[in-house]
């Protein structure tokens, strides 16, 4: 049965890698897949989904327009399954639209992405998935004093917690950290 697969993390987790190797999994099996990341995420150039392992590898872009149903459906055949990064960047209308994909094309999408932003705050595409996904896998990772790590945290040049600004700051780890319940309210753990 085909689902909605919304895997989430805070940063660091390895979340970019796992979804490359669902994509190497299924393409080893003579089946294909269907990539997306981010048009907002620029981190690493555009159109690519990039481990901080170094595992690369191009992917279609999405932007609040994206309309993956009819975009999916109008080049047949249908994937094997749809595998999108930076999911916390999905519209809610796009979340709805991937969820009824899986049901009614009976192929599974895996979404991976963060849940919410440096002030605690979900973002709406996460938020939506935390709603309507069929599965949730939460994967882990570690706060530098060894607690796990559920939020990001932006920091400044010198390190302490930024706590006003936009929602959407593109960074990786000179501009976020991820860390422990315990620091990202009192700095400290």
């Amino acid at each position: 049965m085909a689902k909605l697969y919304f895997r989430y993390a805070a940063m660091n987790a390895g979340k970019s890698t796992a979804l490359l190797q669902v994509a190497h999994n299924y393409e080893e099996r003579g089946q294909t897949v269907a990539l997306f990341t981010s048009a907002i995420d620029t981190r690493f150039g555009t159109g690519r989904i990039v481990s901080r392992l170094g595992v690369e590898r191009p992917a279609e872009l999405f932007d609040p327009s994206t309309a993956f149903g009819d975009l999916l459906l109008s080049r047949p055949p249908l994937p094997s399954c749809v595998l999108i990064d930076e999911a916390q960047f999905l519209t809610e209308r796009q979340v709805t639209d991937l969820h009824r994909f899986a049901h009614v094309e009976r192929v599974p999408v895996i979404c991976y992405g963060i849940r919410s932003d440096f002030q605690g705050v979900a973002f709406p595409g996460s938020r939506t998935l935390l709603t309507l996904a069929d599965d949730l896998e939460e994967m882990k990772t570690v706060c530098r004093c060894g607690r796990k790590a559920t939020f990001n945290m932006r920091v400044d040049d010198a390190g302490r917690r930024i706590t006003e600004g936009a929602q959407v700051e593109i960074g990786g780890n000179e501009r976020y950290e991820a860390v422990c319940p315990l620091r990202f309210y009192t700095g400290i753990c």
